[in-house]
């Protein structure tokens, strides 16, 4: 499948050899697989150090510019210019081009011997585990209010059997023949442009450098386990949907020894019957009388903290909207507290007795 290294580095076709390399420092420390979670990490750093040793050798560079990446692949072959047939997979020897490097040998030649996160010959690689992200839905006052909540899920634990070496206790683990340890082999192709090495997983231990002879029972030599698990947590008061906490080390444990990922819960706020939040702010419709809206009154209103007097002045017209100061939802980051407004809707009585009647017919006359 023919790739376009120019994009894969996210560099254009102008680009100079300092603007590669840049591109390179930046996607190959994104893509390490001993520090990134993504499940294809390790391709993708791979993909960025071939398009790297290819943009970055002027030869390689003019060579990829006129054939594309299949002038690098097995079996290539171009027309010869002559008729439109096939050249032959070239046999001979280097045709002075060099094979790929150990896409960790370019990684340690920009960042140095110590900087392969923990990766040593004769150790196997250790990964880091998956994140998790779960939805969590908790009513409007719980939100308000904060406080605990038991939450369950489902997580890739260590192996409590083999402690997550994925052997039987007891038996040592022996260094893979095949790699040597290091959980890459080297292929070589030839090309008509001459001999190419590429860097592979060892197909003898399955990249990990070491082999189990007798697998742990439980987890077949997994090294790590499905689990359920239960924690209490702190809901802060004034959460609001789309908010997200981090509980560090809590997601999927690491293949190897590797760092667990993180769980990421999104909270998600069921509405309430009578109140609507809008950012810290609530808002509430408070149904009041003919008599109350003509006279005023004081009305008993709803809050999230309790019943609070709201004093209603005569001649107050429907969807009036006031105010009650410090009465809203808990600010999250900053302290203090919202407001909430209160929307009076003045209710027109459906029954009327003879004396309702006559004073309205009198209020009618009188042009009110």
């Amino acid at each position: 499948m023919a790739q376009d290294y120019y994009q894969t580095l996210g560099v254009s076709k102008n680009a100079s050899a300092d603007e590669i390399k840049t591109a390179y420092r930046r996607l190959a420390k994104q893509y390490h697989p001993d520090v990134s979670r993504e499940k294809d990490a390790e391709e993708k750093f791979k993909e960025v150090s071939v398009a790297y040793q290819i943009l970055s050798d002027p030869k390689k560079k003019q060579t990829y510019d006129q054939y594309g990446s299949a002038a690098f692949e097995p079996g290539a072959g171009f027309p010869s210019g002559s008729g439109g047939g096939r050249w032959q997979n070239y046999e001979g020897g280097d045709f002075g081009f060099g094979g790929f490097k150990d896409p960790f040998e370019i990684f340690e030649q920009f960042f140095g011997s110590n900087a392969s996160f923990g990766r040593s010959p004769g150790q196997s690689r250790k990964r880091g585990g998956r994140d998790l992200i779960m939805d969590l839905a908790i009513d409007f006052m719980s939100a308000i209010k904060g406080g605990e909540k038991e939450i369950s899920y489902q997580r890739k634990a260590v192996c409590p059997h083999c402690q997550g070496t994925g052997a039987q206790r007891g038996e040592a683990q022996k260094t893979c023949p095949q790699c040597k340890g290091q959980g890459q082999v080297q292929q070589v192709s030839r090309t008509i442009f001459g001999q190419f090495a590429t860097v592979g997983v060892c197909p003898t231990c399955l990249g990990i450098g070491k082999i189990i002879e007798k697998k742990c029972q439980q987890c077949k030599g997994a090294g790590r386990v499905n689990a359920s698990e239960k924690m209490t947590i702190k809901i802060p008061a004034g959460v609001d949907n789309g908010m997200q906490m981090r509980f560090a080390a809590k997601g999927e444990s690491g293949e190897r020894g590797g760092t667990s990922g993180d769980l990421y819960l999104h909270f998600k706020v069921l509405p309430h019957a009578k109140f609507v939040r809008q950012g810290n702010d609530i808002y509430l419709d408070q149904p009041i009388s003919f008599s109350q809206a003509a006279l005023g009154d004081i009305v008993s209103v709803e809050t999230v903290d309790g019943t609070v007097d709201l004093k209603i002045p005569e001649s107050t017209q429907s969807h009036t909207i006031f105010r009650l100061k410090g009465k809203g939802v808990p600010k999250v980051h900053s302290g203090g507290r919202g407001d909430q407004f209160v929307k009076v809707i003045v209710k027109t009585p459906e029954r009327l007795n003879r004396r309702q009647k006559e004073l309205l017919e009198e209020l009618k006359r009188n042009g009110e």
